[in-house]
């Protein structure tokens, strides 16, 4: 079925995965725009090759890798259709997918965003696809350990991952979804605005998700529209870069939303905590380069 709807992949290095992807989006939307952030590894050449007789598909080539919220802006930008579906490279929708998120999106016109249910490859839910804004509290409770106080105090120690909590057999209203796969109506994101380009990769979803709630259009996750994410396809080659971009958005997140709730001096925790939480994981992938650099020289 083909709806009005424009579908918006950011391609950088996705590699062999963007061909079947855009191939599959093609069959559900009116158009396809992937906009290419400067991308070195051919797929944006092999997808011209393998699809671009299509008339429906837009390749929109970026000077440099300006990332993702730049990325999908420009694709908004360009878009036509009524709704716009923001789609990681690496998501492979279920047959069906489109259409339930689109059929849901037409009966709940208070919807503004929704999002399907994201699996990892083995079959299990995946985090992220349907969550709690993760407040500087919720980021402590689960940083800690203390979500396992819920079934005591659930108000006080709830953690801001959902999927470890039963799926709905129904649609719900969560708080926040994933950047991977986000169905907007354009009337909503007319009125909330466009994703914040000053995150350059993680993060700008769940920005844009707390601006969709205060805008008072609600967001929600839908159990039956189900998709595998490939995580990661295009951040493997970079993990320190991708790290530093995921923690620096992680700082803009707490101080552009909760700078004014929290005392300046659990503010100030949570910021040691986040970059020594970096700090540690550039050490980790550090040393793992170097011990890989160091087992191909003694072979």
């Amino acid at each position: 079925m083909t709806h009005s709807l424009s579908v918006i992949i950011v391609n950088y290095n996705a590699g062999p995965g963007l061909i079947p992807a855009v191939r599959a989006a093609l069959h559900d939307a009116m158009e396809v725009l992937v906009v290419d952030n400067d991308s070195k590894d051919g797929s944006t050449e092999a997808l011209e090759t393998a699809c671009g007789a299509d008339p429906k598909l837009k390749v929109l080539r970026n000077h440099a890798n300006l990332g993702f919220a730049k990325g999908c802006n420009r694709g908004a930008n360009a878009a036509v259709g009524d709704y716009l579906l923001f789609l990681n490279p690496d998501c492979e929708l279920d047959p069906g997918a489109v259409d339930r998120m689109m059929e849901v999106m037409e009966q709940e016109p208070t919807a503004g965003m929704v999002g399907g249910l994201l699996l990892n490859p083995d079959g299990t839910e995946q985090a992220g696809g349907r969550r709690a804004v993760p407040t500087p509290w919720r980021s402590f409770v689960r940083a800690f350990g203390l979500a396992r106080l819920s079934s005591r105090w659930p108000k006080l120690f709830t953690d801001f991952h959902l999927h470890e909590t039963p799926l709905p057999d129904h649609p719900v209203e969560v708080e926040a979804i994933s950047g991977a796969c986000m169905l907007l109506r354009r009337p909503a994101m007319q009125q909330v605005g466009l994703l914040d380009e000053a995150y350059f990769m993680h993060c700008e979803d769940l920005d844009w998700c707390v601006r969709f709630w205060r805008e008072r259009w609600r967001i929600l996750f839908i159990p039956d529209a189900r998709m595998i994410h490939h995580k990661g396809v295009s951040s493997r080659s970079r993990p320190v870069f991708v790290e530093w971009h995921k923690h620096r958005g992680m700082m803009r997140f707490y101080r552009k939303f909760f700078r004014h709730q929290y005392p300046g001096a659990l503010m100030w925790l949570v910021t040691a905590g986040v970059w020594l939480r970096f700090s540690l994981v550039a050490t980790y992938y550090t040393a793992r380069r170097l011990l890989r650099r160091s087992g191909r020289a003694d072979g």
